[in-house]
């Protein structure tokens, strides 16, 4: 029997076992899909927010700017890629300049600090190739991007390394309270897991989950987003995150660099009936590119190098739910934007809601935290060729686009949470991210990844269960 079961491997659960992993405590992370950071946590904006949008009173604005600062530490503790850029938030009116103000005073209600209210000019010599007809902007100093599911997984492998377990592929199918313990359906062949507590970290799903151990409390409205990525050689386009000011419908289309040094436009804001609809449409694109040029006038959409979309968990709450829904049993639910950000401080006031509910909080005698990469485009150049002579696979390079070696792709087989598919591998090692996205080096990752493994490469994924690559062989 475990201690705690945690349902759903997003940033939010993950970052919520790497916490209590430091703790004596028999943690179980479930996951239904066939890797961590399936949903939101791989299919977002990536960045960090400074804390100025949501209001004070509301959780998000309480654990925004707490959450913002413990990303920065972590991710240098967990060698988790992401740049302080800063962030403007654009005015084109007096109309627009008037909330600038709210979010102003908002910002400085959430602890967020350096905002300042700066002119159109002084905006545009922050951003060269920003529109002439900004008229003011808000300056935020502390805002930055980040990798998304780099920063989710660091934080599940170092839970993982300090001995919770992570069971993928395991969808929950029930619940039901048995005395003082939890039995978490999943339709597999053990047909029921134990757990003293149980976590709700389930995404756009959290809803249901919750259902299935206390009455209804609050609804998911499923809310696709999509995106434009755009490749590094349309040049120093932005250097900071830029936003439209934000309306009701939410806080708008940006324009922004990613710490890959692409450039990412959107998102739209659309409800779906359809949890798992990641699908892009040609009308939406070609709204999110009017409104980018907008911010930015000479923007070309025709440097995309890919589209996507993911789906956020908006809610008929408009907040974080996090609540002691039932006996045992923690909701970490409707987490949508800021949540990246905030998950750190989620996880910190979840560890305190189980321990007031009387889970054991014991700090371990030992406990292993940090995490080191190595990305060879980062070695100084005086210095590689001494490390190809004493890693020699780091001197080939698989993935042209990006630099990255066939060392580096063998170092993310060997860490604690090894990829299972090409898309996964991608997300680890950064193979397939740059301009051809993977129409080169995929088959050779393929390939390297069957050697290592021993796996048939007819059995490896291009991304999600049963996305299988090839279908059969030319030649016995």
């Amino acid at each position: 029997m475990y201690d705690l079961a945690i349902i759903g491997a997003g940033v939010i659960g993950s970052a919520l076992a790497y916490t209590l992993s430091a703790y004596d405590l028999r943690i179980l992370l479930i996951e239904k899909e066939n890797d961590v950071a399936m949903g939101a946590s791989r299919a977002n904006t990536a960045l960090i927010h400074a804390g100025f949008d949501p209001l004070s009173e509301s959780l998000m604005g309480q654990l925004n700017v707490e959450g913002m600062r413990r990303c920065y530490e972590l991710c240098r503790e967990l060698d988790v890629e992401h740049r302080n850029t800063g962030a403007m938030v654009l005015a084109f009116s007096k109309e627009e300049e008037e909330t600038l103000e709210v979010l102003f005073q908002r910002g400085l209600a959430n602890g967020c600090r350096g905002l300042e209210i700066i002119s159109g000019q002084a905006a545009r010599e922050k951003e060269p190739h920003l529109s002439g007809e900004v008229f003011a902007a808000l300056w935020a100093p502390e805002a930055g991007v980040i990798n998304p599911w780099e920063f989710t997984l660091a934080m599940a492998e170092v839970a993982v390394r300090n001995g919770a377990e992570l069971r993928l592929n395991t969808e929950v199918t029930g619940l039901a309270r048995e005395g003082t313990v939890w039995r978490i359906e999943t339709g597999g062949e053990d047909r029921g897991i134990r757990a003293r507590f149980l976590v709700n970290a389930a995404g756009v799903e959290s809803d249901r989950i919750h259902n299935m151990a206390a009455p209804p409390a609050f609804q998911i409205l499923p809310t696709r987003g999509q995106y434009y990525l755009l490749d590094r050689t349309v040049g120093p386009l932005v250097h900071s995150i830029l936003f439209n000011t934000p309306t009701r419908a939410g806080k708008g289309v940006t324009v922004s660099p990613t710490i890959h040094d692409n450039f990412l436009i959107g998102p739209d804001s659309e409800i779906i009936c359809d949890r798992t609809d990641t699908g892009v449409t040609r009308s939406a694109l070609d709204e999110i590119a009017r409104l980018a040029r907008r911010i930015i006038p000479s923007l070309d959409v025709r440097a995309s190098i890919r589209n996507f979309a993911g789906v956020r968990a908006n809610s008929c709450h408009n907040d974080f739910f996090i609540d002691m829904a039932a006996e045992g049993f923690l909701d970490l639910a409707a987490i949508k934007s800021p949540g990246l950000t905030a998950a750190p401080a989620i996880a910190r006031l979840a560890r305190d809601l189980l321990e007031e509910a009387g889970l054991s909080m014991t700090k371990k005698e030992k406990w292993t935290g940090g995490r080191k990469v190595v990305r060879f485009k980062e070695i100084p150049e005086a210095e590689r060729e001494t490390f190809i002579r004493d890693h020699p696979l780091y001197g080939r390079v698989i993935c042209r686009c990006e630099a990255i070696t066939e060392g580096e792709i063998v170092a993310a087989m060997q860490r604690e949470i090894p990829p299972v598919s090409v898309d996964r591998m991608k997300r680890r090692a950064g193979t397939g991210m740059g301009r051809c996205q993977g129409g080169f080096c995929g088959p050779r990752v393929l390939e390297i990844m069957a050697r290592e493994t021993g796996r048939d490469p007819l059995e490896i994924e291009e991304d999600g269960r049963g996305s299988y690559i090839l279908t059969g062989r030319t030649k016995e």
